[in-house]
């Protein structure tokens, strides 16, 4: 650990009141809701930062993931890595880190889980602790799924290698002790996108269902203008000009948004998904349309979970490792998804 690693974690040990003191004086509150005091210092720290619109694709790509290595927490004790890749659609090879737990149980099924950046940034290190602790609660394994970025890979190339590695993993599971057969879908963000899209599409396509879908944070809907992206458009850890400099790199030009690849929240029909997780922040641009998905899953007959996290911003699996809060909600959603898999 370096010496600013060191002195980070200390200040997020700091009280409460000093930390809101030392980042601008007053709560964040929007809608009623208090952003936790760390992330408000990590807020206020990065005040000054250029907007990612400002910047060259490849140099926010560097910055996101040195900034989220300073904050990152360790892998849960007992989980264990193997880093290789797996056959992609378009005769790549796509990186994927399975996480098998010690004590796994052979009754829980292979998770594919798909990380957060918008399509844009973020790799294998991004949901780093988030996935071990998955892996840790739930007795399964985890099989994170490191997709082609835009703009070096417009649309659709990262989710294609996401519907391929669900595929893969439907197909392989019973090679790292879980059930043959069948998969889980998961992510954060856009990874939480991609795991309502594959959902969608193999029902679309009459393929194997996922065994559940996990989404935390989701974007769902690039058409509908939800009030939150204007309430919370300017908020830790995510913007609307953020979010529309990610569509801005990862579509084509003149896309049509509705496109159920890009936009699942605008699918008609939802009756007979799989059963739903839905985590959303209350510190948010996305937390009203990932609200409305679980209201409408349920209205569809879908067995949903859906719980809000009022303190936490967007992307706080990538926190735990400072946030109190951020871990542990992380660790309720885990106990969720075993708690799921124990009544299918």
């Amino acid at each position: 650990m370096s010496l600013q690693q060191i002195i980070t974690k200390f200040i997020f040990k700091l009280p409460d009141g000093l930390l809101v003191r030392m980042a601008g004086g007053k709560p964040v509150e929007v809608r009623g809701r208090v952003l936790e005091p760390q992330l408000q210092m990590v807020a206020w720290n990065g005040r000054n930062a250029p907007p990612m619109s400002s910047l060259e694709p490849e140099i926010v790509q560097a910055a996101v993931k040195e900034q989220l290595g300073m904050l990152a927490a360790p892998i849960e004790p007992g989980v264990t890595t193997e880093n290789f890749t797996i056959p992609g659609p378009d005769r790549n090879e796509i990186p994927v880190r399975l996480y098998k737990p010690s004590g796994q149980d052979s009754s829980v099924p292979l998770l594919v889980y798909y990380h957060m950046g918008g399509g844009v940034v973020g790799d294998l290190e991004t949901c780093n602790a988030w996935c071990s602790i998955l892996a840790s609660v739930t007795k399964g394994p985890v099989l994170s799924v490191d997709y082609r970025l835009a703009p070096q890979n417009k649309f659709p190339a990262g989710i294609d290698d996401s519907i391929t590695a669900y595929e893969w993993g439907v197909r392989n599971a019973g090679k790292y002790g879980a059930p043959e057969g069948m998969a889980a879908v998961g992510g954060d963000s856009m990874g939480g996108n991609f795991s309502a899209i594959i959902s969608q599409e193999m029902q679309r396509e009459h393929k194997p269902l996922p065994v559940y879908q996990l989404l935390i944070y989701p974007a769902v809907d690039m058409v509908e203008e939800f009030p939150s992206r204007t309430e919370f458009g300017e908020t830790f850890s995510l913007s609307t000009d953020t979010m529309n400099w990610f569509m801005e790199q990862y579509l084509p030009d003149d896309f049509d948004m509705s496109d159920p690849l890009l936009s699942p929240g605008q699918t008609a029909e939802l009756e007979g998904l799989p059963p739903a997780i839905i985590i959303t922040a209350g510190h948010d641009p996305l937390c009203d349309e990932g609200d409305d998905y679980a209201k409408r899953l349920k209205s569809a007959g879908v067995k949903v979970t859906h719980k809000r996290y009022d303190t936490l911003p967007h992307a706080f699996t990538a926190f735990t490792g400072f946030s109190p809060g951020s871990r542990k909600a992380c660790l309720e959603i885990a106990h969720m998804v075993k708690d799921l898999v124990s009544k299918l």
